[in-house]
């Protein structure tokens, strides 16, 4: 029925939401100065830039001998694992000892212990009930998605699977993003696509409100025909068509109150191919370098990436010592020294990305302040011993400066320093607070984190 439907309107439902996407991707054109409420012109200049935030994920762990820090500021000293972040040791907080609960008590080593990494929630296991909880990400951009076109933008290199393992599901294993707890945000794995959802691409036909206006009607009208089941999954789709409508108003009146100016206006990178990268690490770069691109544009301020998928098949035979395994088998080493050796120059890899990614945030100038210095950027994994499957403690590395909010240079233990809430979710919370964001609870946790 639904089928139909979106055929007797003339648009696809695929093609209508890209279509959406598109004639919002315009760029902004805000005035020089703005007025505040009490109706004094405000200069521009004197605004400062939004917050914005991102989440780095790579799967299966670290080799946890490699993974440590200590000192502070310029005197801090990294492990072999952690060793491209050196440079930007008064750009970090390197965090220890945090957790998710929920993960570390689920009975499947990896499908239970990945999907509620930003969630803190309970996993399950019925097939028939694929369900998590709603993703910080998510949350963030539900209330700050008005703000900008793109609410948030969700990234990958490797795709969704749909396949089983264990009896699970693999999209568990493939969507660190989660909009509801029944639903996964949809992941882009392809540069180009991502590219022209941020710029616009002039190939593709504009949505004209007066067809948005039109297949309301219809969906509306269509409610009376359908199925109870089939009138949840259509609410589902009225509620993203009023999204879709309320981004529309928003590209035609400018609603924004702050009077901060993007930097950028037109994108300052080449639009990349159509295809699919095929070298893992110039598609890993331009997923991270188009989170800039949308960052600097002021298409989007909340973005997630995952390099990799949990129980990943990624070949990294492209790094010099490493061959003969794929991802996942050097993560289950058995702690074969070899096996170990490799396992560690996948992490330094990895590492690597996100310490391009702070390199690009704080080459670009906001007025005195460095795009790096107003985002909150967090790389991390589900597991620490990624051999063992050790979810009690998760790798996690904050930078940036969070618009002054955030105090970098530092190692947070809380392992060590008496602390007995370790609750990733109070680090959640604490972040959504620096993004504007305050909510009492969310996940397992209600309070904040100590010492952040």
């Amino acid at each position: 029925m639904s089928e139909r439907f979106h055929w007797s309107t003339g648009i696809s439902r695929r093609g209508f939401l890209r279509g959406a996407s598109l004639s919002l991707a315009l760029p902004w054109l805000p005035s020089l100065s703005v007025r505040a409420a009490s109706g004094k012109r405000v200069d521009v200049l004197d605004s400062k830039p939004p917050q914005r935030f991102a989440c780095v994920y790579f799967s299966n762990g670290v080799e946890p001998v490699h993974w440590w820090a200590k000192g502070r500021g310029a005197e801090m000293k990294v492990g072999p694992g952690l060793e491209p972040l050196q440079p930007y040791s008064e750009d970090i907080v390197v965090v220890d000892g945090l957790f998710n609960a929920q993960a570390a008590d689920n009975p499947s080593a990896h499908l239970g212990r990945m999907p509620n990494l930003l969630s803190g929630a309970r996993v399950s296991s019925d097939q028939n009930d694929l369900r998590v909880g709603r993703t910080m990400d998510q949350v963030l951009a539900q209330r700050l998605g008005q703000q900008t076109v793109i609410p948030s933008l969700v990234l990958g290199v490797e795709p969704t699977e749909l396949r089983l393992e264990d009896g699970i599901s693999m999209i568990y294993g493939s969507c660190i993003s989660w909009a509801k707890a029944t639903r996964p945000a949809t992941k882009e794995i392809y540069p180009s696509r991502t590219f022209d959802l941020i710029v616009g691409n002039g190939r593709e036909r504009k949505l004209d409100r007066s067809i948005l206006d039109q297949v309301l009607f219809d969906a509306k009208s269509l409610k009376k025909q359908v199925s109870s089941t089939d009138r949840v999954k259509l609410d589902e789709y009225l509620e993203s068509i009023r999204d879709i409508e309320q981004r529309i108003d928003r590209a035609v009146v400018d609603q924004r109150l702050e009077g901060w100016k993007p930097t950028l206006s037109k994108p300052d990178m080449p639009r990349p191919q159509d295809k699919l990268p095929q070298d893992v690490p110039e598609h890993m770069r331009l997923m991270l370098d188009l989170i800039v691109l949308a960052f600097q544009m002021d298409r989007t301020r909340i973005a997630t990436c995952m390099l990799n998928n949990d129980l990943s098949q990624m070949n990294f035979g492209f790094l010099e010592g490493v061959k003969g395994s794929l991802h996942l088998d050097l993560t289950h080493n058995g702690h074969d020294p070899v096996l170990e050796a490799m396992y560690l120059k996948t992490n330094q890899f990895h590492v690597a990305q996100f310490a391009h990614f702070l390199q690009r945030l704080k080459e670009i100038d906001e007025g005195g302040q460095s795009l790096l210095d107003s985002s909150l950027l967090l790389l991390c994994s589900n597991l620490f011993d990624g051999d063992s499957h050790q979810a009690d403690r998760m790798p996690m590395v904050l930078a940036g400066g969070g618009g002054g909010t955030l105090e970098t240079g530092r190692v947070l233990n809380y392992l060590d320093n008496g602390d007995e809430n370790r609750r990733a979710c109070s680090l959640y919370l604490s972040l959504m607070d620096r993004m504007g964001v305050q909510i009492p609870r969310f996940g397992d946790a209600d309070r904040r984190l100590a010492n952040l």
